[in-house]
């Protein structure tokens, strides 16, 4: 085991080439030469790595594993040796050989990524989210095919780092895969077609909906119990990652971004601007962190369209996981059942079934591309609906309206300066142990300071 070394319509105003022009003029990721060719050879086997071994990436590597082709899962990368383990031994008992990682190949660190992507020739990311922008640009630095997991950033820096490093992986044949699934749901695709085709006329106004009972929370005694020991706080807040900004985003953006995802594909852009309101109702445990429960955001297209947007982790409430459109001659259920009606409500197109699992299509496709050296690049909308939450967090958290110039050009970077278990995060718990909120009003951007 090995340690790590060292601690098709845009909108005028902000259209897609000026987005990526100024995320790529922006970002500061430093020299991404080419230091190998792509693999693209459909007969040979492709050498995977895993960098992030939690649920979703040791989910993401069975996917990959389970692709057509030979295909050999070759190193594996985590901040903790634990998880890492865990995650092999799962592998291993569903994939035998397949999942055979030499404990020379088996990285644990903060750089322990670096040394985990030399070794393969397509790579799944999947740490929280804070950690994903560094990761992509070194991934394509080292000419790597790429599968990483939504949200691909959580802030303005990240976002402008991951557009460069898209541009880049064009620029090597790098194939990119992002885990907004919905894009390789058949139902999707298909209600998403009509309604391109004009099924129901030009689009005036979206929901969006991710309201839920939440997810789970790893308190601080019960980890420190099973450590035998106090834990420091960078490793607190990397185990229990869900709940600060820096690693996760806010379920905003963590989340509810699946849905933002789809209505930005419904129209073809992403929003310009945006106002809403949030808060923390019941999420007041001190080991809540310091995001929030619920989140309310009206986003506006530069054609004067809006969508509604809801998240909320709560339990006892009205629970939704959906997108709706309402055009000029119908509505549509984008999510299941996947079907449209004319504005009286009567069915015009209804989804007639099909398709596999989305979460194993999405890696047949990128896989399939990889081996037949087909164009796939999902970085791009993957960093505009990473946006389009962030912004959200920032006019909830603000209490101001956001555009999307602002949220892109942010000087927001919250990340911390150093990483290391002895380091400091960005927001540091007071003398009862718990973290600054945000407020409407007072926060600046979407960084939570204190009053």
């Amino acid at each position: 085991m090995k340690q790590s070394k060292r601690t098709p319509k845009k909108s005028p105003s902000l259209d897609r080439r000026d987005f990526i022009k100024t995320g790529a003029t922006a970002a500061a990721v430093g020299s991404l030469s080419i230091e190998r060719g792509a693999f693209a050879q459909a007969s040979d086997t492709v050498k995977v790595a895993l960098i992030g071994c939690g649920g979703r990436g040791s989910g993401a590597a069975s996917q990959a594993l389970s692709t057509n082709g030979d295909v050999k899962l070759v190193a594996m990368a985590d901040a903790f040796k634990d998880r890492m383990d865990g995650s092999h031994k799962g592998l291993q008992t569903k994939h035998g050989l397949k999942a055979d990682v030499k404990d020379e190949n088996k990285f644990v660190g903060y750089d322990a990524y670096k040394d985990a992507i030399a070794q393969a020739d397509m790579v799944i990311l999947a740490t929280p989210p804070g950690f994903r922008p560094v990761h992509f640009a070194e991934a394509v630095k080292q000419g790597k095919h790429v599968f990483m997991e939504k949200p691909v950033a959580v802030d303005g820096q990240g976002v402008r780092q991951v557009l460069a490093a898209a541009q880049e992986a064009k620029k090597k044949n790098l194939k990119v895969g992002v885990g907004l699934q919905r894009h390789h749901q058949l139902g999707y695709q298909q209600v998403v077609q009509q309604i391109h085709d004009g099924a129901i006329g030009d689009i005036v106004s979206a929901r969006a909906y991710w309201n839920g009972g939440g997810v789970w929370v790893r308190d601080r005694k019960g980890l420190e119990q099973r450590a035998g020991r106090k834990l420091t706080e960078m490793e607190y807040q990397m185990r229990n990652w869900y709940y600060f900004v820096w690693l996760c985003g806010d379920h905003i953006t963590e989340q509810h971004i699946h849905n933002l995802d789809v209505i930005n594909w419904v129209k073809g852009a992403y929003p310009t601007s945006c106002q809403g309101m949030g808060g923390r109702e019941v999420r007041r445990g001190i080991d809540h962190g310091e995001i929030y429960d619920h989140h309310a955001v009206e986003y506006k297209y530069d054609d004067g369209s809006y969508m509604f947007s809801q998240c909320r982790h709560i339990r006892g409430c009205w629970n939704s996981v959906s997108e709706h459109v309402q055009g000029t001659k119908g509505r549509g259920t984008v999510s299941g059942p996947h079907m449209l009606t004319d504005n009286d409500g009567k069915a015009i197109w209804r989804f007639g079934g099909g398709g596999q699992n989305p979460y194993q299509q999405e890696h047949d496709d990128l896989f399939d591309a990889i081996r037949n050296n087909k164009p796939f690049n999902e970085a791009e909308y993957g960093a505009t609906s990473s946006l389009t939450s962030v912004m959200g967090r920032m006019a909830t958290y603000t209490g101001r309206m956001i555009t999307a110039e602002e949220a892109l050009n942010s000087d927001e970077n919250t990340m911390p300066e150093i990483l290391g278990w002895e380091a400091a995060p960005p927001t540091l718990p007071d003398e009862d142990g718990r973290y600054s909120i945000a407020i409407p009003g007072k926060t600046r951007y979407g960084v939570i300071e204190k009053a």
